[in-house]
């Protein structure tokens, strides 16, 4: 396992005063929760991603072209591996409502040569995004919660791993 100082130096999660708290399960539904993903290679990760998103109804499916399309000008790896794709902000006309997928692989998925074993597809309406990522920093930093994600039979437990966003 990585340490928490292998993570993207911009990768922190900040807290601010007068933040709303609700469950994570309001951004990422059960069906959107894959614990044994299926893609080989990023490009069907990031397409298995956002099919998630578009099955849940948050998306259009040209939000993941625009997921592929942002990958190319830019890593979406983030570090302990996670990779967050999601698409261009010329895409976020095609964003229904702010949502997010969850793909555990058992085999880590080459990441333009970082191992991605956790792939959140990422659909923020706004500035939805933010709050989000911040979310996912507080887990993905903490050695205990990448076991315990490592560690998760079902959708339920991810949900109590990931535990609430601030919005």
């Amino acid at each position: 396992m990585t340490s928490t100082h292998d993570l993207t130096p911009d990768f922190q999660p900040t807290r601010h005063c007068e933040e709303e708290r609700r469950p994570m399960s309001d951004v990422l539904s059960r069906e959107a929760i894959v614990l044994g993903g299926q893609a080989t290679d990023r490009d069907a990760a990031i397409t298995e991603a956002g099919r998630l998103l578009v099955a849940s109804g948050a998306v259009d499916e040209a939000y993941v072209d625009a997921m592929h399309e942002r990958e190319t000008s830019v890593s979406t790896f983030m570090g302990n591996g996670l990779a967050i794709p999601h698409g261009t902000n010329e895409a976020k006309a095609l964003i229904r409502h702010t949502a997010i997928s969850f793909v555990r692989y058992d085999e880590p998925i080459d990441w333009k040569g970082s191992p991605a074993r956790y792939v959140v597809g990422i659909a923020g309406a706004g500035d939805d995004h933010l709050t989000v990522l911040q979310a996912l920093a507080g887990a993905f930093t903490d050695d205990a919660s990448i076991a315990a994600l490592d560690a998760a039979q079902t959708p339920d437990d991810v949900l109590a791993v990931l535990g609430d966003v601030s919005t």
